[in-house]
Order: C-alpha cells, then structure tokens, then sequence
C-alpha cells in the first residue's frame, strides 16, 4: 500500500510504499492486549496501603455481654464488621510489575505499528526538523493532516530537542523517537505521525531481528553436532548431571 508523504506545511509531497505484512505478517490481538497488559501494570505505584484492626484506634474491649442483650455478639469495636474499624483484608504495598518475554514484545510492537498503517491511521513526513522551539509549527501541521481532536504520538527517527519542546505543549500529543516505541505507545493514541527516516530505521530493525533466529538455530546445531566424548559422560555421572 502507498502512504501520502507530507511537508511541515501539511501539503502532499510523495508518497511511500509499504506492506504491513512486511512488520507483521498477521496480528495477535491476545499478544497485543497481553503486552499493553504488562506495560500498564508496570506504571502501577502500588503504594496503596490500608489499615488492619490492629492498627486503628478503639478499645479491644468487648462491647457488650455475649448473651442476654437482643444484639448479635459482638467483640471489639475495632472489628472490620463496625464502622470505623479496620480493613479485614487490609491492601498492603506491592509491585504489580511483571515481564513478558523479550521477542514477545518485539512482536508486539510491529503488530502495533503494522495494524496503525493498515487501518490509515499512520502519517508520514519528509522531515520534522525544527530550528527553534516553535508550537505553532506542530499545531498547524496537526491541524492541516486533520488531527487537532485526536491524541498523537509524533516518532522521529531520533530524539530532537526542538521537536520535543513543540510538541510537547499541545494536549493529547506525545513524542517518543521510533527506538524506543513499543506497542503500548503505539496503540494508546488514536493516531500516528512519523518521519520517512523513522519508518526507515523500523524496517531495517525488523529485517535485522528476523536474521537473529537464523544465527541462533545455526549455533545450536553447531553445539548439538559436537562429539559425545567419554570424558564428559563421566564429568556428568560424576556430578550428577
């Protein structure tokens, strides 16, 4: 498919080729929500935290008589059943941080970008370099490609510090350059802007990751055709192995 290639005014200057199958050939949506999965949980502070009975004020003093009074019995006031009480089950800090596994999550994000350019919700620029700060100049362009009211992630091929200091005054618009996106960034906005020279480096970064399993099979074959010799059988009986 053809992608419309833009200027910093907004006007159409070419236009670029690419197959979404190319980054991914088929889109997981469990790996995907997986992965948003894990990256929103490890934003989690978990710093929550709640009393125990045996931490809020009150007596331990049983309220009333066991038997006689007409009431249901009752111990202390400080019982998580009265008010005022504490937590039965009182939340306590913890880390709600877990790890998917590293390919798992470079999947993930070119399902992520593979499934923006499919649905048409990415837009490409020839260049996003700015010799100034200027908000204006990202607003406008935002305005011309019609995405005033949607969040954006604008990637550039390397972090820009002008770039970043336009942007980063405008709600709903955040900057990240393509090394780091994953598939939490990429799928949180609604839509997506990148320059030619960061689509650029995401495809040769995925052409370089798809050499890596080759290499690995390669080298596992070479350590599983290596000799079997009577020297390592008995270290291995020897130790136990």
């Amino acid at each position: 498919m053809n992608l419309a290639v833009y200027d910093l005014s907004g006007k159409q200057v070419g236009s670029y080729e690419i197959d979404p199958a190319e980054l991914a050939p088929s889109v997981n949506k469990q790996l995907l929500h997986d992965a948003v999965v894990m990256y929103q949980a490890n934003l989690r502070q978990g710093t929550h935290r709640t009393k125990s009975r045996g931490e809020v004020a009150g007596s331990t003093k049983k309220l009333y008589r066991q038997k006689g009074t007409g009431n249901a019995r009752a111990g202390g006031r400080r019982s998580g059943t009265r008010r005022g009480g504490g937590h039965i089950f009182a939340k306590r800090p913890r880390d709600f941080g877990f790890r998917m596994p590293r390919k798992s999550l470079q999947a993930a994000t070119r399902m992520a970008l593979a499934a923006r350019i499919a649905d048409d919700e990415v837009r490409l620029i020839d260049s996003l370099s700015l010799s100034a700060p200027k908000t204006s100049t990202v607003a406008g362009l935002l305005g011309a490609l019609g995405f005033r009211d949607h969040t954006v992630l604008v990637a550039p091929e390397k972090h820009d510090d002008n770039l970043w200091k336009s942007a980063r005054n405008i709600e709903g618009v955040t900057v990240s350059p393509v090394g780091d996106l994953n598939a939490w960034t990429i799928l949180r906005p609604r839509r997506v802007v990148m320059t030619t020279a960061a689509i650029d480096a995401f495809r040769a970064s995925v052409r370089a990751k798809a050499k890596e399993p080759a290499s690995l099979t390669s080298s596992a074959t070479r350590k599983a055709s290596k000799p079997f010799s009577k020297a390592s059988a008995a270290r291995k009986t020897t130790l136990g192995e």
